[in-house]
């Protein structure tokens, strides 16, 4: 995942480091760190605060601490008046001595995720307000090359842009109620566009969206087990010209995805794929230009 989306960027901070959050965190937002663990390690960790006091020491919303001797685990707790609470232990360390490194925490309204290079580790509880926490500090044997603070929009280019063929990822899958927003241009001599949302791990294809100029069509489909299924073509209205300009808004319902485009709305698809949560990829290719991509 690129930092390129980030609303504000820390590149290379000195370790021991410590430095506000601007504007805080929210639900939905994501924090990313790239970093590389030092050869010798023993443990290094990562700190959310509600400010920088040492005397008396500001409280600690997250305390996230991998520990490479011994049993490797991942601590975490949380400091509330100079106290530590109980104790959460990961017995599982995907950190490696002398190794790079991706940590992602997902801000949910009740919780932080965690997850170490693209797979998730584990969930803590809010111990203490979101709106109290302003700083994140970081400390121990490890270097970093960068800390990202993203805004609460759930899908990031590989490529940190909006170039075209695109490749998003959305961390945690789809569920109902969630729909993606996509902005851009038709090209002025146009064939085709695709949009599919598939499995990153697989080559299925949950939806895929192929509007097609000359024949003011849109096939919608599936690719399953090395299958294509059924083709769907009905349409009240081709809404696509060249060189307009588009938003597509894709709705996530429980049963079916509803797509609208300039406000007007197209057609319904029942999912094929039941488990929403194994959609966590976003491709878009062909004749247009992106101008905005966006899951909320």
């Amino acid at each position: 995942m690129s930092v390129a989306n980030a609303k504000y960027s820390v590149l290379k901070p000195v370790i021991p480091y410590t430095g506000s959050i601007p504007g805080g965190l929210h639900p939905g937002e994501i924090i990313i760190i790239q970093g590389t663990v030092q050869p010798d390690a023993d443990r290094f960790q990562i700190d959310l605060s509600c400010g920088g006091s040492t005397k008396p020491r500001s409280d600690v919303a997250l305390h996230y601490s991998p520990c490479f001797k011994g049993s490797p685990c991942v601590r975490c707790n949380s400091l509330l008046q100079e106290r530590w609470g109980q104790e959460e232990t990961m017995p599982r360390l995907p950190y490696k001595c002398g190794a790079s490194f991706e940590t992602i925490i997902l801000v949910h309204k009740d919780a932080f995720k965690v997850a170490v290079n693209g797979a998730h580790l584990l969930e803590y509880k809010h111990r203490v307000p979101l709106k109290r926490i302003n700083t994140l500090s970081m400390s121990g044997k490890v270097q970093v090359q960068a800390i990202g603070y993203i805004p609460n929009s759930a899908i990031y280019s590989e490529s940190g842009d909006l170039s075209v063929p695109y490749k998003g990822s959305i961390l945690k899958g789809l569920s109902p109620g969630q729909h993606i927003t996509i902005k851009g241009q038709i090209s002025m001599y146009p064939h085709s566009f695709t949009v599919n949302l598939r499995n990153s791990r697989t080559e299925n294809i949950a939806l895929h969206l192929n509007p097609r100029m000359k024949s003011s069509t849109i096939v919608r489909n599936s690719y399953l087990n090395e299958s294509w299924g059924q083709e769907e073509r009905e349409l009240v209205f081709f809404p696509f010209s060249s060189g307009d300009y588009f938003e597509i808004l894709l709705l996530c319902q429980a049963h079916q995805f509803k797509l609208a485009v300039n406000g007007s709305h197209l057609f319904e698809f029942r999912h094929r794929v039941q488990d929403l949560s194994s959609i966590d990829q976003l491709e878009i290719m062909g004749d247009l230009e992106l101008m905005d991509v966006k899951l909320w």
